[in-house]
């Protein structure tokens, strides 16, 4: 807090700046308020009493873009899980064949595009801040014009996927069967590359709830239509999917007309625009660095499956990590809500010229995530003997998935500190230093050491998961301590120099050929 102290007569002049130009504009957006910052600039009043005002004020920011954040994940979530459940009430080889497709295939496009779609969360969030509402709209576009480019690349792999899957030693019959799944989520491709820069739109002004109350009346559409098109209509694998894609197109098509309806966006959103087509170059190059970052994350516990596949005794290993992962997974999504949270406190409060809010901002939702993600591994730990009950009645995979519970503990607490410093490095924009982080802790250290332990010394499931642990451990340290050693009255010039760049990218094109 002493370095941000050193910038009360810049926060109390662009303040200023703001309410000048702000004041005949009475139709604008509401701005993002400086209650926050002028607290903690607030010398007047004892330290405990700003820490207590401050706690207060960021905590219901917080919880108000959190709370319908998880919601917005875990529905989507449930969605897919749905579609999984439908289709193995069809036989074991429907089952096996949509459990590959959806978190197989279908989960390389998801985080491929959420984490390109994270770069309109870094730029919409400091523009937005930054009060410069037009250019929201043209970043959603931009970001839309290459995600859809990026789909029909993506495209292609699903059409192969059968081959894929063949390459990779599946059976002949599981690859058909997942390979008529993944064809019916082609339009889900798209569906993707329109909703996260509309999702990333939104979360940037804050508006949330919204997207909630759609995705759970898309989730009860959802699960009638799944039920009519596979029992009903006889439409087996292929009708479950083309279903799905159909369910994620409804949450598009509704965001998109909720923000065209709605004159909380009639500033943001002002019509499409050519200016989509230019800058992309650069756009692209965050949009990358954005998935690569999200993408290596992603894969990661993926790989530990694929590589706990070749210990012995495969079977009751893959059965007793499949429960620890189905549970990991369910409370990773309450850590992106607070990435989602955290990347729009931190992009708006930049935007705005708001230093010590930002640093705030990290230090409160870092540690709320963190005290909730320990008491759920505590709750985990409690519950380690009976929880896997909820999954398989048999007392064999129990005794194993207690075995792993503390790796999972781990694992949890992990996962309340490290999604929300990416949430932080995204509202930022530091996505490439931290995808070449991802890359040297997680598949230089992690895997590489893993496989030592579980397989040189004999350590099996534990061993693998133990070296993976340190790997994120390692990335969780490098990032805490970047992010303690962050000088934010750099970080906000930072933020004002890329959005004016970023403002002026209007004609490239033009400019290139005149050059």
């Amino acid at each position: 807090m002493e370095a941000i102290n050193d910038i009360d007569q810049v926060h109390h002049y662009d303040q200023a700046d703001d309410t000048v130009q702000l004041q005949p504009q009475r139709s604008m957006p509401e701005p993002i308020s400086s209650a926050l910052e002028d607290v903690l600039s607030d010398t007047s009043l004892s330290y405990f009493h700003r820490l207590r005002k401050a706690t207060w004020l960021e905590l219901n920011t917080l919880f108000r873009l959190a709370a319908p954040a998880i919601v917005v994940y875990l529905l989507n979530n449930v969605v897919s899980m749905s579609t999984q459940i439908f289709c193995g009430h069809l036989g074991n080889l429907e089952l096996a064949a949509a459990s590959l497709g959806n978190t197989g295939i279908q989960v390389f496009a998801y985080g491929l595009m959420l984490g390109m779609g994270s770069a309109v969360e870094t730029l919409c969030g400091q523009a937005y801040g930054a009060h410069k509402y037009e250019m929201l709209g043209v970043y959603l576009q931009r970001s839309t014009v290459l995600l859809m480019s990026t789909g029909v690349l993506v495209t292609i792999i699903y059409i192969f996927s059968k081959q894929i899957l063949l390459l990779l030693g599946e059976s002949s019959s599981i690859a058909s069967m997942a390979a008529l799944f993944v064809y019916g989520l082609i339009p889900q491709i798209f569906a993707y590359a329109a909703n996260f820069p509309i999702q990333k739109f939104l979360q940037s002004q804050s508006v949330i709830f919204p997207s909630a109350y759609i995705s759970a009346g898309t989730l009860v559409v959802h699960l009638l239509l799944s039920w009519l098109v596979i029992f009903k209509l006889g439409g087996g694998l292929l009708g479950g999917s083309l279903v799905l894609s159909f369910s994620w197109w409804i949450v598009v098509v509704a965001q998109f007309v909720y923000i065209l309806m709605s004159d909380k966006f009639k500033h943001t959103w002002t019509g499409f625009t050519l200016q989509a087509f230019s800058g992309l170059w650069d756009f692209l190059k965050l949009s990358t660095a954005s998935a690569f970052m999200l993408c290596l994350e992603t894969w990661y516990f993926q790989i530990l499956i694929l590589i706990a596949g070749l210990l012995k005794n495969a079977e009751l290993v893959l059965d007793s990590l499949s429960v620890c992962m189905t549970i990991l997974g369910w409370v990773f999504m309450i850590s992106v809500g607070f990435n989602a949270a955290a990347s729009v406190r931190v992009s708006n409060e930049l935007g705005a010229g708001h230093p010590k809010s930002s640093a705030f901002a990290v230090v409160v939702v870092t540690t709320s995530s963190f005290i909730l993600a320990v008491i759920i591994a505590i709750v985990m730990l409690l519950l380690r003997h009976v929880i896997s009950y909820v999954f398989t009645g048999g007392s064999t995979v129990a005794d194993a998935v207690s075995e792993l519970s503390p790796y999972l503990a781990i694992s949890i607490v992990l996962n309340g500190v490290q999604p929300v410093l990416s949430g932080v490095a995204v509202g930022c924009g530091w996505q490439a230093f931290v995808a070449y982080v991802n890359v040297g802790c997680y598949y230089f250290v992690g895997i590489p050491l893993g496989c030592v332990l579980g397989f040189k010394f004999d350590l099996g499931a534990k061993g693998i998961w133990s070296g993976m642990l340190g790997g994120t451990l390692i990335q969780t340290v490098i990032l805490l301590y970047v992010t303690c050693r962050t000088d934010w009255i750099k970080e906000v010039e930072k933020a004002r120099n890329r959005l004016d760049r970023w403002d002026n990218l209007t004609e490239p094109l033009l400019k290139d050929q005149k050059d």
